[in-house]
């Protein structure tokens, strides 16, 4: 079935988590604000133009700034995603987000809910309704068009800004200013397809979390670093690595303490620090070294993808081997 071929959107469940497009001004700044589902209806009753589906509102609790947004936060956006589409009826839903780590959390839903038959958009704003050149209104209704427009989006999760859809795995947050803060990061490299998902992985199935951590190299960095991680109990790790998958091969304790990880259990997987490019480990002898003790390639994937997609798989409580293949192959878009 291809693109055009998608119904449009009919019934959209609107799920706020707080963010800077529906703060207001506080005594220590601007902060998360109930009551937007009424700001909402009265921006969108002013704009009979406007041809948007018929959506219901839900305030997520607490409400947030998403700088403190969490894997356990996630958890409760993926229950109120599965409820909204399997209990409720909606075919789509629409999540309003803070833009600090909107990357993360459409990435993290991504894998959250794979398998899901209904289109999740994610959008937000940077600076908040009804302040003067505020893009907030301009993103929400645009997203509900998008969603509610004759060909509509393809089943999965989407990102929507400034008129723009984006793959929540291929993008990040490049900018802290303007109407353009998320642009697709030029990644090469990836996997195979997958050719089927364990049954855990299926958007309906409880998911516990994760700990999974990012470390990303500098020079000089010590094992000592990487060794206080590991005895923090990390299920999974994200490692920045330099180039096309580089780190200090020529650091035997740096290595061992990877060793370590590898032997008991933790899933280490190298990304690149660079905005374009990916990582290929046999290039260079300072990458191989890398893979000999046990760190898989994450290909293109960015940081984002790479960290949700840890939540996920690890999360489902898959064996470790399954995690370690499965993170090497495309499950939704994050290396292909």
């Amino acid at each position: 079935m291809n693109s055009s071929t998608y119904p449009a959107a009919q019934h959209v469940m609107v799920l706020y988590t707080g963010g800077t497009i529906g703060m207001q001004a506080s005594a220590h700044g601007l902060a998360p604000a109930s009551g937007f589902e009424a700001r909402m209806r009265d921006y969108l009753h002013s704009q009979p133009e406007l041809a948007v589906p018929q959506w219901r509102f839900r305030e997520m609790s607490p409400l947030i700034d998403s700088a403190n947004m969490t894997p356990t936060y996630w958890q409760q956006l993926r229950e109120a995603v599965v409820d909204a589409v399997d209990v409720q009826g909606c075919d789509s839903v629409l999540i309003l987000h803070g833009t600090d780590t909107l990357a993360y959390s459409a990435a993290a839903m991504s894998f959250q809910l794979l398998g899901l038959h209904a289109r999740v958009c994610f959008t937000g704003s940077m600076l908040p309704a009804g302040v003067t050149d505020s893009d907030a209104w301009e993103n929400l209704s645009g997203a509900l068009v998008a969603l509610g427009r004759g060909r509509g989006l393809a089943p999965g999760v989407h990102l929507y800004f400034h008129g723009e859809l984006l793959a929540p795995t291929r993008c990040a947050k490049v900018r802290s200013f303007g109407r353009h803060p998320f642009k697709r990061l030029e990644r090469q490299g990836g996997g195979a397809k997958a050719t089927s998902l364990p049954a855990q992985l299926n958007y309906n199935q409880p998911k516990q979390l994760a700990n999974v951590a990012v470390l990303p190299l500098f020079p000089g960095i010590s094992a000592d670093i990487l060794d206080g991680l590991l005895s923090s109990g990390i299920q999974g790790l994200v490692l920045e690595c330099y180039g096309s998958g580089t780190g200090p091969s020529d650091n035997p304790a740096f290595l061992a303490s990877l060793t370590r990880a590898r032997d008991s259990g933790v899933v280490v997987v190298a990304v690149t620090q660079c905005h374009e490019g990916g990582v290929e480990l046999d290039v260079y002898e300072a990458g191989s070294r890398l893979r000999g003790v046990g760190v898989l390639s994450g290909g293109g994937m960015t940081r984002e993808a790479a960290y949700g997609k840890l939540q996920a798989l690890i999360g489902a409580g898959l064996p470790v081997d399954e995690v370690r293949r499965l993170v090497e192959l495309d499950l939704c878009g994050e290396l292909i």
